[in-house]
Formats: structure tokens, sequence, C-alpha cells
């Protein structure tokens, strides 16, 4: 956690609130989710604005929200996506259209308390520039996964200058400077959880056990997560790379050693059986060490051809927004 600057800050009396919802098949919940949202902002803030944006759903998103733009009286904006950029992607094309003094980041699926919004509102009037939920509680999820969550931080905090909190996911509240300092990040394999502490400023921890999902299972399969941990890796540390070479010095010193027992034995003692399976075996160990340097070598080479071919990191189909912040607080009549 960082230190809040000793500076002060004068957050704005009547803050604007803006609040990025990704959506990916999540038209079950969305409707009583966006309620529930709006009732909560209500308590703690006088404007606010609800930008949802869909990932490329396929189920009847679209629908739902259009039936919401229609009823809505103001602040609900809906991106949609050409197609399934990604969850990093939905999370920066929110970030690009907030407006807000401060900026909420949170799931539609109920997991993230919308109670803590109240208490991260606080956090962030006192001075805070970014309060984010960290989870107490993993036990919902498989051995796999907390295995794997527990090796992924391990691996970031050996090999990475950034430190990036342990289990502190998207559910966050940023202020108006963070989400300046985001928008001038361009890579486009992005890690938002590395880019998140990358960007520094004054931040603190606001632990929470996750709800049950509303409907359905989360779309976040094992192989999304490990591709997105692979994206983490190869973004913030060159531990991989450090790995290998310290594998290749020692396979060398090895093979060094191997060698000078080899002409002792041949010049003092003589060998006349040729060490075909030792050759053979050492043939077949050191192709397959080669292979999965060059394996390693290659991800980071991929996501340079990424970067340098400097495409979008994502494509807005349609960008509706149906009025001006809603405001919760009576209007006062002009002079």
């Amino acid at each position: 956690m960082l230190a809040p600057t000793s500076f002060p800050k004068n957050r704005p009396v009547h803050a604007c609130i803006s609040c990025v919802i990704p959506a990916y098949n999540e038209a079950a919940h969305l409707v009583a989710f966006l309620q529930k949202l709006q009732e909560t902002l209500a308590t703690f803030s006088d404007s606010y604005e609800i930008i949802v944006v869909n990932d490329g759903s396929i189920d009847n998103t679209e629908q739902v929200i259009a039936a919401l733009l229609a009823d809505a009286n103001g602040g609900l904006r809906y991106i949609s996506l050409s197609r399934n950029f990604g969850k990093e992607a939905a999370l920066s094309a929110g970030i690009d259209a907030a407006r807000g003094d401060a900026l909420i980041l949170m799931d539609a699926d109920f997991q993230h308390p919308l109670e803590l919004l109240p208490e991260m509102a606080r956090l962030w009037m006192s001075g805070i520039d970014m309060v984010y939920g960290v989870i107490t509680d993993r036990r919902e999820e498989s051995r796999v996964k907390r295995w794997g969550t527990s090796l992924f931080y391990h691996l970031m905090e050996s090999g990475s200058p950034i430190n990036i909190p342990r289990n502190a996911g998207d559910f966050r509240l940023l202020d108006k400077s963070v989400v300046h300092a985001l928008r001038q990040l361009p890579e486009r394999n992005r890690f938002m959880k590395g880019l998140y502490a990358w960007v520094g400023f004054s931040s603190i921890a606001l632990p929470y056990v996750p709800n049950a999902r509303a409907t359905g299972v989360s779309s976040f399969s094992l192989r999304g997560l490990s591709e997105l941990a692979l994206a983490g890796m190869t973004a913030f540390t060159t531990l991989p790379l450090r790995i290998w070479s310290a594998i290749g010095v020692v396979i060398s010193m090895l093979a060094i050693f191997y060698a000078l027992w080899i002409i002792g034995e041949d010049v003092f003692i003589g060998n006349d059986v040729p060490g075909w399976a030792t050759l053979a075996a050492g043939l077949m160990f050191f192709s397959g060490i080669q292979l999965i340097s060059i394996g390693v070598l290659g991800e980071y080479l991929g996501r340079v051809y990424d970067e340098v071919k400097r495409r979008p990191l994502y494509i807005v189909a349609h960008d509706i927004n149906n009025g001006p912040v809603k405001s919760s607080a009576p209007q006062q009549d002009g002079n």
C-alpha cells in the first residue's frame, strides 16, 4: 500500500462518479444489477454515470440494454464492441469513455459487493487516489486455481520491480488523475492489475469476500486465466528469460565437468565401449532445453510483434449515451 501524499487534495463537493461495467453474456441478471447499482450510487453521490461495455456478448445483452436506455432518464451509457476483445480491452474502453471525478470498476455478476462502494467513496474523499478490493477468502475456488494464483504472484514478486498486490482484482475506485495516467499507456497486451500498480499514486486495500454469482458460471476458463497470467508475466517481468539463462549456465557447467570426466577416463583408464546411449540421451535432453528456451524467447518476441503492428486495442460498434449524467440532488434554479 502506498502512503497518501502530504499535499492536500481538494475533492469536489458534488463529485461525479463514473462506474464502468464490462459485460459478457450477463443478460440474465443485468437489469437487477444496474437497478441495485443505481440505488447504491444515489446514496453517496449527487451525480453519476454508468457505462456498460458489451464485450461481444452472444446472448441478448444488447436487447436488455436497449430497453434500459429507452426507460432510463439519463446517466446510462452503452458501448458495444465489434467483437469479443477480452475483459482487459473492455475495461480500457470504459476507462477511455469515463468523464467523472472518480471511476469505479466492477463486474455485473454481483460478486463484487455493492455495499463497499460508499466506503470506497469515503476513502477517496479523504485523499486516497486508488481504493482496491482484496479477496480474503478463496475457498470457493478450485484447488488448481488457488495453486496457480499463488504461483503466479510468487513469480511476479520474485522478478518484477512493480509490487502487484496479491488477490487484488479489477474491483476498485480510481481518481481521475489515475484514469488520466492509465489512458497514456500505449501497450496492446494489457494486464490491468499490473498497470494499476505501475502508475503508482496513493492507494489502500479494502478486504472483501466475493458473493456468489447471481446466475450462470464465470466466462473465464482455466485456459483464459493461464493466458492472462502469461500476459502479466511477459509484460512486467523478465524472470522467465533469467530462469532459462541460469539453467543454461548450470547445464553448460555440468557439460564441462562431464567432458573433463570423459577425457580423464579415456586417458587414465581407457574406454573400449562407445557411449552411444549417453550420447543419444544427451542429444535429446539438450534439444528439448533448446526448444523450450526458443519458446520462451518466442513469447516475448510475439508480444513485441503485436505492439509494433499498433492495431487498436478495441473497436466500438455502438456508443449510445441516453443523456446527461443523472443527478440525485435537487436542481437549483439559475439566476
